[in-house]
């Protein structure tokens, strides 16, 4: 959430930035609106501020055994005025705070002015793309003939857009989980936690995936909870209404949970195989910084995100979202693309963010500086290390040989209990 005193200093450079993410955002209507907050607010204190001083007079003629009679009636009319305007300062305060909700966060100044995902720029490529002398089938293709998961069954379980893994399919998921799961553990420093699958409806707020996109999330009939679009929701809420210790800064979380999404508005677009499901495993990584350590710890977040891809030996891409691709809680975000020869294209793998106080103004998420006075809001990060399903199917694509087997990384062997190969 935007800071409202930053709106009412700046709001010509935060009309530009919303222009800049094509945000066609009226932004007098909310002055409009907070400057008779505040004109109410105003009255509201001189009233209150009256009845104060006007309860002592009173006391002090009572002492002296005075009538007050007169000062009495004019403080009841004075109250029933204060009743009203706590009404309407309450109205008030919710028509903006609404406001504030449905408003995207504040592109970085490094963040690329774009239209959309066509102008994010490439930072950089990692990996060759191998030469091979076969046809590379998509790995759709190659997991039916390897029998390792079943779209078609899965179909008759649930509906379109879930993924059944079977066997060696089912191992390699969990092998890709462990692996992410140690690796971010062992070696980028993150602890690892297993947060509840389901959020209730504050949490989702929080971290700003209500009220805007409640089309794509999934809510739990009869009960006021939601299925998690993905763990940042819950990490990020472990820490919500909590002073932080300076000293603890940053902290790093790292966690597995299975992700549910709608995917409102995508139907028909990458929705064969295990790209773009209902239902989908995936790894995050989430941190709680101080402000000017943030951007710091988010090029650490995009590294330690890469490590995966690197340790898998799998050719990938990063780029910077500009403007107009940007997520609405996002203040700068870097997409991690993985080569997928079987579909000759890169596909998003992680999007590694920071938030900046975007979600901790919501959250209501601080720390407390040594040696000074109040409180500061945390900066929140988060990022994909990786997206499984998706890591599995560039797993397939990238090590599939002519015979129709696919070799196993060398890392996630020991996971696999030495298995080296998946055979057709």
């Amino acid at each position: 959430m935007l800071d409202i005193k930053l709106l009412r200093q700046h709001n010509d450079i935060i009309k530009k930035a919303l222009a800049d993410r094509g945000e066609d955002f009226d932004i007098k209507t909310l002055q409009v609106i907070d400057e008779k907050h505040r004109s109410i607010l105003s009255e509201l204190e001189a009233l209150r501020y009256r009845k104060n001083k006007a309860s002592e007079q009173v006391a002090q003629m009572k002492k002296k055994g005075e009538n007050a009679d007169d000062i009495v009636s004019e403080m009841k009319s004075v109250s029933d005025k204060i009743k009203i305007l706590n009404d309407e300062l309450s109205d008030s305060d919710a028509t903006i705070h609404q406001i504030l909700l449905n408003l995207p966060n504040i592109p970085h100044g490094s963040v690329p002015i774009g239209k959309d995902s066509s102008q994010n720029p490439i930072v950089k490529k990692v990996g060759s793309i191998p030469r091979v002398d076969f046809e590379q089938k998509p790995h759709w293709d190659l997991g039916e003939k390897l029998n390792i998961f079943d779209f078609e069954r899965a179909a008759k379980i649930t509906g379109a857009r879930f993924p059944l893994y079977i066997g060696a399919g089912a191992k390699l998921e969990r092998a890709l989980i462990n692996y992410m799961l140690d690796l971010h553990t062992t070696q980028h420093g993150y602890t690892e936690v297993l947060p509840p699958f389901m959020v209730n409806r504050l949490s989702m707020t929080n971290t700003g995936q209500l009220p805007k996109f409640k089309e794509d999330l999934f809510k739990i009939d009869g009960w006021d909870y939601f299925m998690i679009p993905t763990a940042e929701v819950p990490v990020t809420n472990i820490h919500q209404d909590e002073i932080l210790d300076e000293d603890a800064l940053p902290i790093l979380y790292t966690a597995y949970t299975p992700c549910f999404r709608s995917e409102a508005g995508s139907y028909g677009k990458d929705t064969r195989g295990l790209i773009r499901q209902h239902q989908f495993n995936k790894v995050e990584l989430v941190k709680f910084t101080r402000p000017e350590s943030s951007y710091e710890e988010l090029e650490k977040l995009l590294n330690d995100a890469e490590a995966v891809l690197k340790n898998l030996e799998l050719p990938y891409q990063v780029v910077t979202l500009c403007t107009g691709d940007l997520g609405f809680s996002a203040a700068k975000t870097y997409d991690i693309e993985v080569w997928m020869p079987g579909q000759h294209v890169y596909r998003e793998i992680s999007s590694c963010s920071n938030f900046e106080d975007f979600q901790a103004r919501r959250a209501n998420i601080r720390f407390k500086e040594k040696g000074k006075k109040g409180t500061k809001l945390v900066h929140t990060l988060n990022g994909s290390g990786l997206a499984v399903g998706r890591t599995l199917a560039a797993l397939l694509e990238n090590f599939q040989q002519p015979d129709g087997s696919v070799v196993i990384p060398k890392v996630l062997r020991p996971y696999m209990n030495g298995m080296d190969k998946i055979q057709p």
